[in-house]
């Protein structure tokens, strides 16, 4: 159990006693795997969201108990962005390699990110707690180490819209103003980031010691990969093997509930791809509004690389990497090969059982893999969005005018009739699934502009609202619409 940090006032009098203390057992694995951070600092931070929900979770209430006092948020402001030590932090700034873009980069690590440590919440579970934005470290290769406020939105909306869609994915604790400006193509105002994960344990870290060769730090590393995510795996005779086969699993999943969403993440480089199954890095991913196969919002995905439909090739294409680098600690090559080929098989089921509940089928069969690609095709044939066309066809369960979705609506019909159920028990089936809110780049943009002028609404509301991304929301009616053809974004940037 972790020891109790005391927490003091201004003043020095104690306020309270937080349970959950850091423990920095990444930190401990060697000098290989990082560098020390240290944070400048801002004059005048300030809180503009915090995570109180998350916070009780993780077991930290006596933060949230802070937050509700008067005088707190700013204390809460300055831990959180780097302006003043959390108590027990020992920040990091992790190292790796990877593919950008498919060329091998073998240096990048965190060069404007930094691990303050590790949590165990009240279940057992251990969490990484990382602050984005709070400036250089020793990977930021001439950067400032900061970040724009506009990134800081969005990671937070993305994320937690995210976790509350049922995605894997880190969390997002609090988003601080830091009062200061970053100077990117123009001056705007800098923020920072509190991220949540399992882990931040990449395919790139595996990367970075294999390109050297470092054999001890590579093993050190599957080591605690195994004991963090595949605990299991160590008692079996092949126990990177075993992780390697844990990684394919969620990773393919994973693609497949991004498919099931319209989710594009628009970077999926090797270093962006966790190996504890969630999504990782926010920078310039997106919803697609209407339907397109090979929709790129990404402004440095110049030819499509990492657009909607190619990501279950790309996954692939990562996976291959993370088996190359743990080939150096096991050399069964058909093994390896072999959980590999899992890889679009467990993507494609799981692929198949999301979109079969999406269209309210209980029991999809390989046969309604036609009547999805057909649904998928009329979509893009008639410009429909492709979060509101499920809940448009789930409607059409009451309606008794002429068909709306042509001969894609007669055949789902026909098969929804073999199952025999009432046509509200589908349709309530089909909303439970398919999302009414989501966090639509037009709204999202919105909150961003909103934040560069001091005015948080939209950031909140959009906040609020997408944490019960299924149910009819009538006071917040208009983030489910559509964006009108100007209002339409089509590109997203990194923030970098």
């Amino acid at each position: 159990m972790s020891a109790v940090v005391q927490l003091r006032d201004n003043g020095g009098m104690s306020t309270t006693d937080l349970p959950g203390a850091f423990e920095h057992r990444y930190a401990a694995l060697g000098e290989a795997l990082h560098e020390p951070a240290a944070f400048p600092g801002f004059h005048a931070p300030e809180l503009i969201a915090w995570n109180a929900p998350l916070a009780e979770s993780l077991g930290l209430g006596d933060l949230n108990d802070l937050n509700d006092l008067n005088d707190q948020p700013a204390r809460l402001a300055r831990w959180f962005s780097g302006s003043e030590p959390l108590p027990g932090s020992r920040p990091i700034a992790l190292a790796y390699a990877g593919h950008q873009f498919g060329q091998f980069v073998p240096r990048l690590g965190d060069g404007r990110a930094a691990l303050l440590g590790e949590i165990v919440d009240p279940a057992g579970t251990r969490w990484d707690l990382q602050l984005k934005g709070s400036g250089p470290t020793a990977f930021s290769r001439g950067g400032d180490g900061k970040s724009s406020l506009g990134p800081v939105i969005r990671e937070y909306l993305l994320s937690e819209a995210m976790h509350h869609l049922g995605v894997p994915t880190t969390r997002a604790l609090a988003a601080v103003a830091t009062g200061e400006d970053v100077f990117r193509e123009r001056a705007e105002p800098g923020g920072v980031f509190t991220r949540v994960a399992s882990s931040h344990i990449r395919i790139g870290t595996f990367q970075y010691f294999a390109s050297q060769g470092d054999l001890e730090s590579l093993r050190v590393l599957a080591e605690h990969a195994i004991d963090r995510h595949d605990p299991g795996a160590a008692a079996t005779d092949q126990p990177f093997l075993a992780l390697f086969r844990g990684v394919v699993a969620r990773q393919s999943a994973l693609v497949a509930k991004w498919l099931s969403i319209g989710f594009i993440h628009g970077v999926m480089n090797t270093d962006n791809t966790a190996v504890s199954g969630e999504t990782l890095d926010y920078g310039p991913c997106a919803f697609m509004d209407e339907y397109r196969a090979q929709k790129v919002f990404s402004s440095i995905d110049r030819r499509g690389r990492y657009a909607y439909a190619n990501q279950p090739a790309i996954v692939h294409w990562n996976l291959a990497r993370l088996a190359e680098c743990l080939l150096l600690l096991d050399e069964d090559v058909e093994g390896f090969q072999a959980e590999l080929d899992r890889c679009p098989d467990i993507l494609a089921a799981e692929h198949l059982r999301l979109m079969g509940a999406k269209l309210g089928i209980e029991a999809p069969r390989e046969a309604d893999r036609d009547l999805v690609d057909a649904f998928f095709r009329r979509l893009e044939a008639k410009d429909q969005d492709f979060t509101l066309g499920f809940r448009a066809l789930a409607d059409r369960l009451e309606a008794g005018d002429e068909s709306a979705f042509g001969e894609v609506e007669t055949r789902w019909r026909a098969r929804l009739a073999e199952q025999g159920d009432a046509p509200d028990t589908v349709r309530a089936r089909m909303n439970a699934v398919n999302p009414l809110y989501i966090p639509r780049n037009h709204q999202v943009e919105r909150a961003i502009r909103g934040g560069f002028a001091g005015d948080y609404t939209v950031f909140h509301e959009l906040d609020t609202v997408l944490r019960r991304p299924f149910d009819e929301q009538p006071e917040f009616a208009a983030y489910a619409v559509a964006p009108e053809p100007e209002e339409r974004v089509l590109r997203t940037f990194c923030g970098t």
